[in-house]
């Protein structure tokens, strides 16, 4: 095992762990929040365990997302306002708890925590078909066109499983005001995935003719 792998990602894990503990249980002014317990067991939980997976079995995928920096401006933008929301979600969801401004019933957390680990599952699956994922857009050398499985689908599994993850933590959390800043992920997105298509077009042999074969960039029949 590579010791120094393994600290930077633990060290990371950590670092994000308590970020989010943060962010919701400060506004929220209470340990005392159950969905919130429960959205910090469904995402941390099975990260830290696909985290060891991936260790294990591709440790250079694992240290190409750790050490992942974008470079392009388009994208420097996209991760910024894609921060932006997160912190501005969280805290909302935290006051909506303290001041009880919309109260969800407890079963649409429950259902929504569903929806979270079928992202996860997809997540994994995408992450074992494309062993080039990276969190920045970029051409690997010896990088090739995937087209079987979800890429068979949709040409950004990625994004459509993140779509699943990001739009339900809020719905987790009870909060419908925090879901509707989430649903500024979609234009965010759909900037990061223009840009990452004319990298990939340019630079991919292939790519054009994948981007004929499978017309739908997300969603399938929709986007």
């Amino acid at each position: 095992m590579d010791k120094k792998l393994f600290a930077q990602a633990v060290t990371k894990f950590l670092a994000g762990l308590v970020l989010v503990a943060v962010l919701l249980f400060l506004p929220a002014g209470t340990f005392a929040w159950r969905e919130a317990w429960l959205l910090i067991v469904i995402l941390f939980v099975p990260m830290f365990l696909a985290g060891l997976v991936i260790m294990a079995r591709n440790p250079e995928l694992l240290r190409k997302r750790l050490n992942a920096k974008e470079e392009q401006k388009e994208q420097k933008e996209v991760i910024f306002l894609s921060g932006l929301m997160f912190l501005a979600a969280f805290i909302i969801a935290g006051l909506n708890f303290r001041f009880g401004w919309i109260v969800l019933p407890a079963w649409v957390s429950y259902a929504a925590a569903a929806v979270f680990l079928l992202g996860y599952v997809l997540y994994a699956e995408v992450l074992r078909e494309n062993t080039y994922l990276s969190r920045t857009v970029e051409v690997q050398e010896g990088q090739k066109v995937i087209d079987t499985g979800l890429y068979g689908i949709v040409r950004h599994p990625m994004y459509m499983t993140t779509f699943l993850l990001f739009l339900s933590m809020p719905l987790v959390l009870g909060s419908v005001l925090s879901f509707v800043i989430m649903l500024l992920y979609i234009p965010i997105i759909a900037k990061r995935i223009r840009n990452e298509e004319e990298v990939l077009e340019k630079g991919l042999e292939g790519y054009a003719e994948y981007k004929k074969k499978v017309r739908y960039k997300v969603i399938p029949f929709i986007w």
